[in-house]
């Protein structure tokens, strides 16, 4: 038996924003709240990959996209500030000394199947409005809480690797992560949803 091919460099970058693609637009759309203004963003993130990095090895892609991302979406609440004269609010960026947080609690890991086909219809019913009430929650989250959310529980990347694609400290993403927990968990209560 001959060994199948490996995947030539171009292959494996269009794989890589394939599984990457959904996550991204669904993040996105969360931040700019527009469907079409997510996509163009994703795309032009998707070019900027491979225009710019497409020759960097394949275990920086994620890093770098998330990155890239992150400066399209910010890029295009610039772009609304000047055209709008109305600039979305990016974030409450004023902090307390004591509001620290590790930021790791992962508020949907309670909401994950651990084994297909095991969960009844009934289950299935609830726990798809439980996510559809935490998305519409995490989209009142102010931006830098919600970016730093998404990264780290959506995206899964660690702290340094959030900091790494928001700009900024890996405390601040720790204490914007855990202002989100923190916000959501009080939102999740008035709606009736412990978790």
């Amino acid at each position: 038996m001959t060994p199948l091919p490996s995947p030539s460099p171009a292959q494996e970058l269009n794989d890589f924003l394939k599984s990457v693609e959904r996550r991204a637009f669904k993040r996105t759309a969360f931040a700019v709240r527009d469907e079409d203004s997510a996509l163009d963003i994703v795309q032009d993130a998707m070019i900027r990959l491979t225009q710019s990095y497409s020759d960097r090895p394949s275990s920086e892609w994620p890093m770098l996209f998330a990155r890239i991302l992150s400066n399209a979406t910010l890029d295009w609440f610039r772009r609304q500030k000047v055209r709008n004269a109305v600039f979305q609010n990016l974030g409450d960026f004023s902090s307390s000394a004591d509001d620290e947080g590790s930021g790791d609690f992962d508020l949907l890991e309670s909401l994950r199947i651990d084994e297909p086909g095991t969960e009844g219809a009934e289950d299935t019913a609830s726990r798809g409005e439980t996510l559809k009430i935490i998305e519409d929650e995490v989209k009142n989250l102010p931006a830098r809480q919600r970016e730093a959310f998404l990264l780290r529980y959506w995206e899964e990347l660690d702290v340094a690797e959030t900091a790494a694609a928001m700009g900024c400290s890996e405390g601040s993403v720790k204490t914007h992560c855990s202002r989100a927990v923190q916000a959501l968990s009080k939102a999740l209560h008035s709606r009736g949803i412990t978790l």
